[in-house]
């Protein structure tokens, strides 16, 4: 073994050998599907990565470039019959990629640097960006500067980057929530929420809607202010190091002995966010409270479905035609299916209507759609044709990238359609009975 540490060398070896090559996953990878090439496929990179621990490859700009090609679905650790666990072995992939330098360059490191070793370190940081854009749109200064055509002068990338611009809500999480929300009726858990980073800023509404949908169901929730980052766009993006230090203070702010559950309702964060105990391995003072951890980490509609979910009132219940797209790492990293479509079928006079490829990539997969724009769109095109033959009014979807990702490709392809978390759906549900 090289004397110096590689993510890939010193992983248990165990995890690198289990492929088994039969190709049973290359039909479910969106990747390959799209280009048919076997590198581009997970045994393709496996075989990449098992090189590098096996010491017959150095890792190299190809093989960087082939771990970011990724999406990191894990559409392939459900295909796969040896139970791979993909997950851990893309993570270390990407960590040795960045560890190696092979993709270093000065505008690589300063967005690597403003964006994943200043930003999302600090909740105060993410807020300051959050207010200037708000400030910006409220304004009317974007609205404006969008229809003089200043934009056409900027290079095709940025104005595409431009139009992605997400619109910030006029109040942040800690603006909307109290830090403890007592239980409606009797009180029957304690619970901590998570209210993240990207998810506070945009979708404040949906933490929200989460804590008084847990309050209605005999749950006391305890939402901090101030949160930290769970770390998965840093483990997804080769910051092993930083990952570990968000995951450290993560358990310190909400000791897991002390709640029933703690409930996230992003399906990207809920997936890392179990996965504490792999991330803190060998940690002396960490690695017993993260299995704590882990145990009791608990997606939304998990947790609904798990403790039983209040029925909302059935008068006055407008019907809805609702379909629903499975984010990726809620029914591929967390296999959660079945307790959504039970959330959505609590609702009165809500009709569910299967959506085709419901667990096909949109196209989000964290920031994949910023650094992939090709075929993050092709596949969001792909999504978009299918929710359009459903004839749907609502589609219903468990994580804030999948929300923006569909709410855009709805919009750019001139599909009226509302897009929305089933948690929001049921909180409106509940509202109707005052």
């Amino acid at each position: 073994m090289s004397a110096v540490h590689s993510h890939l060398k010193d992983l248990d070896y165990s995890v690198v050998q289990q492929c088994m090559h039969c190709g049973l996953c290359l039909p479910t990878c969106p990747t390959y599907d799209a280009t048919k090439l076997e590198r581009n496929s997970p045994r393709g990179r496996i075989a990449l990565m098992r090189a590098i621990a096996d010491e017959r490859l150095e890792p190299t700009k190809s093989f960087a470039d082939e771990m970011y090609f990724c999406l990191g679905c894990l559409a392939c650790m459900t295909a796969c019959p040896a139970g791979v666990n993909y997950a851990e072995l893309f993570e270390h992939a990407r960590a040795e990629a960045e560890q190696s330098g092979v993709l270093d360059s000065p505008k690589r490191g300063l967005i690597r640097g403003f964006t994943l070793r200043w930003l999302f370190m600090d909740l105060h940081r993410l807020h300051l960006v959050g207010y200037a854009l708000r400030f910006y749109q409220q304004l009317g200064l974007q609205a404006f500067i969008r229809r003089c055509g200043v934009l056409n002068l900027l290079p095709k990338r940025l104005r595409e980057l431009e139009a992605m611009t997400p619109l910030m809500q006029e109040k942040f999480s800690n603006e909307l929530i109290e830090p403890l929300t007592a239980a409606v009726g009797p009180k029957r858990f304690r619970v901590a929420m998570l209210t993240g980073c990207a998810q506070d800023l945009i979708f404040s509404d949906v933490n929200r809607d989460t804590v008084e949908v847990l309050a209605r169901n005999g749950c006391d929730v305890v939402t901090p202010p101030v949160q930290l980052c769970c770390g998965s766009l840093h483990a997804h993006n080769g910051e092993w190091e930083l990952a570990q230090q968000l995951a450290r203070k993560n358990i310190d702010q909400f000791p897991p002995d002390q709640f029933d559950a703690i409930i996230t309702n992003a399906a990207g964060c809920g997936s890392h966010l179990k996965h504490y105990a792999k991330l803190l391995a060998g940690d002396p003072v960490y690695e017993t409270r993260a299995h704590q951890w882990d145990a009791k980490v608990a997606d939304i509609h998990e947790w609904l479905a798990r403790t039983g979910i209040t029925p909302p009132p059935a008068a006055n219940a407008p019907a809805q035609s609702v379909t629903y797209h499975e984010a990726c790492h809620l029914c591929h990293g967390q296999k959660i299916t079945a307790q959504p479509r039970q959330v959505l079928r609590a609702i009165p006079n809500l009709q569910l209507t299967e959506l085709p490829e419901s667990t096909w990539c949109c196209g989000s997969a964290g920031i994949y759609n910023l650094t992939q724009p090709e075929m993050a769109d092709d596949l969001l095109d792909r999504k978009v044709r299918h929710i359009k033959s459903t004839k749907a009014d609502v589609v219903a979807t468990g994580n804030p990238g999948c929300l923006l990702q569909v709410l855009n490709g709805c919009k750019r392809n001139g599909l009226e359609v509302r897009v929305a978390h089933p948690v929001t759906l049921l909180a409106e549900a509940y509202r109707r009975d005052g």
